[in-house]
């Protein structure tokens, strides 16, 4: 499946599964999450890849964090990290959860939990890092965003954990750096794969103002997918699905 298609499917909001084919996707799931009288815990955690700091604004994944907390300056939690940051960012995610501030995550603070994980390059491998992590503490993790991923030594991006509920990984295959061709789920009964989207830009380059000439010349490919408006905004409109409703009048990004 091209990701044009995907795109086109996607806009219908959660709807777009039904776009996709056999061989990317498994059947939906019903969601079983419990319903609790306070609001649920919205949480998006994003990771910027290789060396790169976490305020770099010229790269997608900082400006995509701040086209969100732009919109939703009530009912979502957006933080992004260094790949390195891990500890810190299951910390973080651990201190929003924690919302009687007690030191300790109850069940029903854990079932609140509504998180999306998103990253490129190392930082994509940092994703399936930080969601196995949170299996391990039995937190829930609602949708997993891999772009490009290069796994870091140690770490495993292609299973992704039981406790994610969908997963979808973007790559490229070309120049010395490359991503993940495919991701699987560890358990198919509890984690959906949403598919695994091959873009090409021998035919359709792209503008990567702002990266070092040494980035230009010797990994082109892998900053033109962090790069592409067309990725991102396909990664944008599927969180965005996943978010609350933006309350009437608030300014959304352009």
């Amino acid at each position: 499946m091209s990701l044009s298609h995907f795109l086109r499917v996607s806009m219908l909001g959660v709807s777009f599964l039904s776009g996709l084919g056999a061989d990317e996707l498994v059947s939906p799931r019903t969601d079983t999450s419990q319903i609790e009288e306070q609001s649920p815990e919205n949480i998006v955690i994003g990771f910027v890849g290789g060396f790169v700091q976490r305020d770099s604004a010229f790269h997608q994944e900082v400006q995509l964090a701040g086209h969100l907390c732009k919109d939703y300056a009530s009912g979502l939690q957006v933080r992004i990290f260094e790949n390195r940051r891990e500890r810190q960012a299951r910390q973080e995610i651990l201190r929003l959860l924690d919302r009687d501030r007690d030191g300790t995550l109850s069940t029903a603070e854990k079932s609140r939990a509504r998180i999306v994980l998103y990253g490129h390059s190392w930082g994509a491998s940092e994703v399936v890092s930080v969601a196995r992590a949170l299996q391990k503490e039995r937190i829930p993790v609602l949708l997993t965003i891999q772009v490009d991923s290069i796994s870091k030594p140690g770490q495993d991006d292609r299973l992704i954990p039981a406790n994610v509920a969908q997963a979808i990984n973007f790559y490229q295959l070309n120049g010395i750096l490359h991503g993940r061709r495919h991701i699987l789920a560890a358990d198919t009964s509890h984690t959906q794969i949403l598919g695994n989207f091959l873009i090409d830009y021998k035919n359709k380059p792209v503008r990567c103002d702002g990266y070092p000439w040494y980035a230009q010349i010797f990994m082109k490919p892998h900053i033109e997918i962090e790069s592409d408006p067309t990725v991102w905004n396909s990664i944008e409109t599927l969180i965005r699905s996943k978010l609350p409703a933006i309350p009437s009048g608030a300014n959304q990004a352009e």
